[in-house]
């Protein structure tokens, strides 16, 4: 992993139940990070059916772990991008998450 990460926030700045966004150094790439009950996952902010920014006005239900597009209503598992229903059927693209020296740090680790 030798490619930079970008820091989203100090660790007390994303609690259970938030998410915050962050634009990848190096490509540029809008990353929305949750904070599921401590856990921390992160994906594409954008919904693999429109493009549309997830973050914008999307529900994060903490019960379902799950994220949903405001647009046309798809819904995504935030642990692992997977679609849990239409109109999108292809997952969005997650991201690795560290917390350190804290903070919350996320990378685009996509070739």
């Amino acid at each position: 992993m030798s490619e930079p990460w970008t820091l989203v926030c100090a660790t007390e700045e994303l609690l259970p139940g938030e998410m915050r966004v962050a634009f990848d150094e190096v490509t540029g790439a809008a990353i929305v990070v949750f904070n599921l009950d401590g856990e921390l996952y992160a994906l594409e902010d954008r919904c693999s059916h429109a493009e549309f920014e997830l973050s914008a006005a999307g529900t994060f239900d903490t019960q379902a772990g799950s994220i949903e597009c405001m647009l046309h209503g798809a819904r995504f598992d935030i642990r692992t991008g997977t679609p849990l229903c239409g109109p999108a059927y292809a997952p969005v693209p997650r991201f690795p998450v560290k917390v350190e020296h804290g903070g919350v740090w996320v990378r685009d680790d996509r070739d």
